[in-house]
């Protein structure tokens, strides 16, 4: 297959539109977080509403990104492109129309189907058109200049939801989609396996879309009814022997989208475990540092979008640096110290108590944002670069695919496992502080029955001024207590992906690479 230089034409418009593609699709996830708390009063959500508005788009991302990227390779890259393209945009509107939660969860579930088509085309379009000495360098442009405008998202949701205006969160994928899918018709040529005519696995999609969505439900319910009631253990038990019905699939399939022969390749398997434990460290970390920002810490959405400003400029300057130079010296020690620092500023995050608000960012946030931002930076390119570069060409759109999926599944971890335990967590920790309170037990009750709104949580009515300013002290008090808990755990998380690195990430063996793949 013949490929392009970097700088060409054609490899311009292959970046630009491959960029600006998968902005609208990270743009959003980004800018969530920062707008949950609008979203909770708006379309009166709950706190289990919030997990599912996130995890719906996740849900359709992790079960079928596998396929798209699959349907790409063999149909053409391109034109699944287009088509992940105009499901996104169709579903984004519609997001922008809800009127309540329940109608957003739905329209999110047909973004994310629209994300799965387009997802996984933006890097396997740069894989199979950029000369393989650039490719390193294009795909650290990607990751640069998509993160420059998708860590801008949280300034423009929490603009946007200060003014009451989060529905343009969504509105705004529409022209700019519309402009890609422009260009990408009339200036990009498709590429595609002409010797790849198998089948989709569709089997395989629904699946482990249906043992995702299990364990995801299981786990949101277990603070609501215990692990003891079949609506928790049997949702999660279902969705476990789902996913090992998923793998025998795949191990069976003819044309399976997940080639578990992909795995046997240790550096392949090395950056997958390290991706599915970074980014649920990241997810859990990047949501519950918002909802404290805004609901305990009083920063606006606004705010809280722009500290993570500092974030967002290590990745502009460093992601491409780091690809050229994981380009030249390998991945390795990047994907090693990367996650390692990203780890730390998740531990510096978790022991911040309550603050006086944005005047004390300087000095309380900003260290560990720093810390973290750098740890990303060091990453992003590199780990894809290692990821696209362990498996040969013509497995670059199932190797993205894959890459993304188990990026995806992270997130779903990430929501429902530590929303369910934010939850548990918070409401233990208030358990302890109401004891104290001048409160009746009928009273403690209802203090209690706040808990599933996390930092949104309201006093109950017919208390007094003084009982009230004490119910609102220990739902911040308790809330900072689950904070840090969480924000430890997402800590280990970043740890625990740097030693994937140093266990797993070598140099590839490209003889070995190509004939066992």
């Amino acid at each position: 297959m013949a490929t392009v230089p970097l700088r060409s034409i054609q490899g311009k418009w292959v970046m630009a539109c491959t960029i600006l593609a998968s902005a609208m699709a990270f743009i959003d996830a980004t800018a969530l977080n920062v707008i949950l708390p609008s979203l909770q009063q708006h379309l009166k959500a709950t706190g289990s509403d919030l997990f599912w508005i996130l995890n719906a788009y996740l849900l359709m991302l992790a079960s079928l990104i596998l396929v798209g990227g699959s349907l790409g390779d063999r149909l053409g890259r391109k034109k699944i492109f287009m088509i992940g393209i105009f499901i996104f945009i169709t579903g984004s509107a519609a997001c922008g129309f809800s009127s309540s939660a329940t109608m957003l969860i739905i329209f999110r579930v047909l973004q994310g189907i629209g994300g799965a088509l387009m997802i996984p085309g933006s890097l396997s379009l740069i894989s199979s058109s950029i000369d393989e000495k650039e490719r390193g360098k294009a795909i650290g442009t990607w990751s640069a200049a998509t993160t420059l405008v998708t860590m801008g998202g949280p300034a423009l949701g929490g603009a946007l939801a200060d003014a009451g205006l989060w529905r343009y969160i969504f509105f705004i994928n529409v022209p700019i989609g519309i402009m890609v899918l422009f260009f990408l018709a009339v200036k990009v040529k498709e590429t595609k396996e002409e010797n790849n005519t198998g089948r989709p696995d569709f089997l395989g999609a629904v699946t482990i879309a249906m043992g995702l969505a299990l364990l995801t439900f299981g786990f949101l319910r277990l603070p609501d009814v215990g692990f003891t009631n079949i609506q928790s253990y049997g949702a999660i038990t279902a969705g476990l022997l789902l996913l090992i019905a998923f793998i025998i699939i795949e191990y069976k399939s003819r044309y399976p989208m997940m080639p578990l022969g992909l795995f046997s390749n240790a550096i392949f398997s090395g950056a997958n475990l390290l991706t599915f434990f970074l980014y649920a460290g990241l997810g859990a970390g990047m949501l519950f540092l918002s909802l404290n920002m805004v609901q305990i810490q009083g920063y606006t959405q606004l705010e809280s979008g722009l500290t993570f400003l500092p974030f967002t400029i290590f990745m502009v300057v460093n992601a491409r640096f780091a690809g050229s130079l994981a380009d030249k010296y390998g991945p390795r020690l990047f994907l090693i110290a990367g996650p390692f620092l990203a780890g730390t500023g998740l531990l510096l995050l978790s022991y911040i108590q309550q603050t006086d608000g944005p005047s004390d960012y300087w000095t309380t946030f900003l260290p560990g944002i720093l810390v973290f931002g750098f740890g990303m930076s060091l990453t992003v390119a590199p780990l894809t670069a290692a990821v696209m570069g362990a498996v040969s060409d013509h497995f670059s759109g199932t190797a993205s695919g894959i890459n993304n999926a188990v990026s995806r599944i992270a997130g779903v971890f990430a929501n429902a496992v530590f929303g369910s335990m934010a939850v548990i967590l918070f409401t233990a920790a208030l358990n302890k502080e109401i004891k104290t309170l001048p409160l009746n037990q009928q009273q403690k009750q209802a203090v209690i029955a706040q808990t599933a709104n996390l930092g949104n949580a309201s006093v109950p009515e017919g208390l007094s001024i003084i009982q009230e300013k004490k119910v609102y002290a220990a739902y911040h008090t308790s809330f900072i207590d689950a904070y840090g808990k969480i924000m430890k755990i997402s800590a280990g998380l970043g740890f625990l992906a740097s030693f994937m690195a140093l266990i797993f990430i070598r140099k590839p063996d490209l003889k070995k690479k190509e004939n066992h793949l």
